[in-house]
């Protein structure tokens, strides 16, 4: 299973901080592939380091010769946080029930009024929907949204 990273944030030195589409907000230190990878040494430039950005949920890259693989961050990284539990309930269930229901972003904002920009940072858990949002996408989306919220991981 690969991890989905969602945001990237740059931490001093050669340090990086991932969350992941599951909550898990990982930290890493680039440094420690240097010997391995001496190519990855130019990343003690701040500007270039800096610089990366998260192409794809599954890639981070500075330019054509470095790169990482996102699930690389998430094995080996040490586990700084966890996002919260209700948020990330809220964005697992409107995800799946969305994807059961076969229709994209756009579409569950025009049936709901929701702005689409909204929908995905429910989907995101960056986003705290109101009961009444979640009545209007489970309306939407046959009448059901099931959420279990497990307050155990935070």
């Amino acid at each position: 299973m690969f991890h989905r990273a969602m945001s990237l944030e740059f931490l001093d030195g050669t340090s990086l901080k991932v969350r992941f589409q599951d909550g898990v907000i990982k930290s890493y230190d680039m440094k420690v592939l240097f010997k391995k990878y001496p190519q990855l040494k130019a990343l003690k430039d701040r500007k270039l380091f800096t610089s990366g950005k998260l192409l794809s949920p599954y890639g981070i890259v500075w330019n054509d010769e470095l790169d990482i693989e996102t699930e690389t961050i998430y094995q080996e990284g040490e586990t700084v946080g966890q996002e919260n539990a209700a948020d990330m309930s809220f964005a697992d269930a409107v995800r799946k029930a969305r994807a059961e229901a076969g229709i994209s972003q756009m579409q569950l904002s025009e049936l709901t009024g929701i702005d689409q920009s909204d929908i995905s940072k429910i989907e995101r858990g960056v986003a705290n929907p109101s009961v009444s949002t979640l009545q209007r996408i489970a309306k939407a989306l046959g009448g059901r949204l099931s959420i279990t919220i497990d307050f155990s991981m935070t």
